[in-house]
């Protein structure tokens, strides 16, 4: 096994179901154009309220992928 190193970037997810799928949404759109994905890490959830309800999840992600020169 080689040395290696990664990059961990921190995006923020949103959903209007679930905490579950805006943290599954914030790492599928990073995939379409990032290689080598390796670790999820949910950082901090929170939810967006207008007029005193619930309108949206939020899912905060520290995800890292294998650096490439």
């Amino acid at each position: 096994m080689s040395d290696s190193v990664y990059k961990v970037i921190e995006l923020v997810g949103t959903s209007k179901d679930s905490w579950e799928k805006a943290a599954k949404n914030a790492v599928e759109e990073a995939s379409k154009t990032l290689k080598n994905l390796r670790i999820a890490e949910v950082r901090d959830l929170d939810m967006k309220i207008e007029d005193g309800k619930v309108v949206a999840y939020r899912a905060k992600v520290s995800l890292s992928f294998k650096y490439e020169s």
